[in-house]
């Protein structure tokens, strides 16, 4: 990345003062704080769930676990953290050599009763001789933390890999949490329905929402794209020439195509960035259609570095409004666009400064920081208006204020998360630097003052939080 002169308007972007439709508003006048959705002990504070599929656990290299940092009115990494892994009492299971427990991580009240829960997917978990079948486990929140699991689905065949790819929400409107999930079977993939409710007994029926032939889902979402008030699908899918994204609705029993492009991306995130109470859809590491003959095909134009194309909602309709595209020559953006910075290979949202209106923060764990290859950056990112390229600095480890120094290989912004880790009402973000310190990792807290937010201050390693065991910490956030 080479240093580029930004406007004040693009300065104050950090600080979410002076961009358009920006402002400064106080929590009171924004109304009560949101409920925190990662909230896995109901004390009020969201939390960090941390998934490390690369850990090892009672001597078996890349069992994995999951660690829960723990929010309070200190933030990350003052009110310690927990650790679950499958040799902990009442989880399904146990820890052996390659599982990769805690390759995915979403949080979600999935039985109803106010407090967050876990949803884990373990995709190289073995059973019996069903090698790599998958596992997808839930992890229940309760008063006092993290209280045993339920398999909440398992893969049929070998190499099912069943949990790479999750998502949930409501999507059948029963008011139960359901799953989205993968399953890959010979040269065929899919993406499955695990309905609720989730609880002893009840039957892992899985229905298929959608399926590729030599490809398959690689990211996905949940938002309310079509102003329904359910929870709707989108998903970034590729494989040999096949490419694209798409958002699914379940209406009448059957999933339907409600919106589709022949852009890929590597990351997907909804939000409301223009704040026009409609759901918008960013995509990050935007991929072109290699099908595409004219311009006009594609959503972005440029795509070196990578691209965010950000697609707007339009009321009664799903995704109808225009198209805005970022990269890192954009103008007001920090940095330089350069190849294989992969801008947008993570993404986040929440409304930071609660005036109604989301912002973006996106990773770059590739970027080239002065000399240091894959040292990585990450970027709080506002829109500039409907249709316009998002405005906002680059952060780095070299950054003012930011602890440690961008060194080649750590990866700052491979996982981006949000959460209002310390009870001020304001979202906070974390940001995750998997290969820091020999591949450790390690996730870096940002919290968000009034005045608007600010570059990650504080550091949590392996080593400060007490874990042993620990690899490529950092590397899978829970958001």
């Amino acid at each position: 990345m080479r240093k580029k002169t930004l406007s004040a308007a693009v300065l104050c972007a950090a600080t979410v003062i002076g961009v358009s439709g920006l402002s400064v508003t106080s929590a009171s006048a924004a109304g009560p704080a949101p409920r925190p959705k990662a909230d896995f002990n109901g004390d009020g504070y969201a939390d960090l769930a941390v998934g490390v599929p690369g850990a090892t656990v009672g001597g078996k290299a890349k069992a994995g676990y999951v660690n829960v940092v723990w929010g309070g009115k200190n933030g990350l990494g003052k009110h310690g953290s927990s650790t679950v892994s499958q040799d902990t009492a009442g989880v399904p299971g146990n820890a052996e050599k390659g599982d990769g427990f805690g390759r995915t991580v979403v949080p979600a009240d999935m039985n109803g009763d106010g407090i967050t829960d876990i949803v884990v997917g373990t995709p190289d978990e073995d059973d019996g001789t069903k090698l790599s079948a998958g596992t997808v486990t839930v992890l229940w929140g309760s008063k006092s933390g993290i209280k045993g699991g339920f398999t909440a689905a398992k893969g049929d065949y070998s190499d099912s890999s069943v949990g790479a790819v999750l998502t949930t929400g409501d999507f059948d409107g029963d008011g139960k949490q359901d799953i989205v999930l993968n399953t890959h079977f010979d040269e065929s993939s899919s993406l499955m329905l695990r309905p609720g409710p989730f609880k002893a007994g009840s039957p892992a029926r899985l229905s298929r929402v959608d399926g590729w032939h030599f490809g398959g889902p690689r990211v996905v979402t949940t938002g309310d794209f079509d102003g329904n008030g359910r929870d709707d699908l989108a998903v970034a899918y590729g494989g040999m020439e096949d490419l694209g994204t798409k958002v699914l609705s379940r209406t009448t029993g059957e999933w339907k195509t409600q919106w589709s492009t022949g852009e890929g991306a590597g990351a997907l995130a909804a939000g409301d960035f223009d704040g026009d109470g409609t759901t918008d859809l960013a995509l990050g590491r935007a991929q072109p259609n290699p099908e595409a003959e004219e311009p006009g095909d594609k959503l972005c134009q440029e795509y070196l570095g990578g691209a965010i194309a950000t697609v707007y909602g339009k009321k009664d309709t799903t995704l109808g409004g225009p198209v805005a595209c970022t990269t890192q020559d954009s103008p007001q953006v920090g940095g330089t666009a350069e190849i294989e910075d992969d801008f947008g290979a993570s993404l986040a949202v929440a409304n930071l400064d609660r005036d109604g209106v989301d912002e973006l923060i996106a990773g770059a764990d590739t970027e080239t920081v002065g000399t240091a290859k894959n040292a990585g950056s990450y970027w709080t990112l506002a829109s500039a208006g409907t249709g316009k390229p998002f405005v906002g600095p680059s952060l780095s480890q070299n950054s003012a204020g930011v602890p440690g120094t961008a060194e080649a290989g750590d990866r700052f912004g491979a996982d981006v998360a949000t959460g209002d880790f310390n009870g001020d009402g304001y979202p906070d973000t974390a940001v995750g630097a998997p290969g820091e310190d020999a591949a450790k990792g390690g996730v870096w807290y940002a919290r968000t003052p009034k005045d608007g937010p600010n570059p990650a201050q504080i550091s949590l390693t392996p080593g400060t939080l007490g874990l042993s065991g620990a690899h490529t910490y950092g590397s899978v956030l829970g958001r």
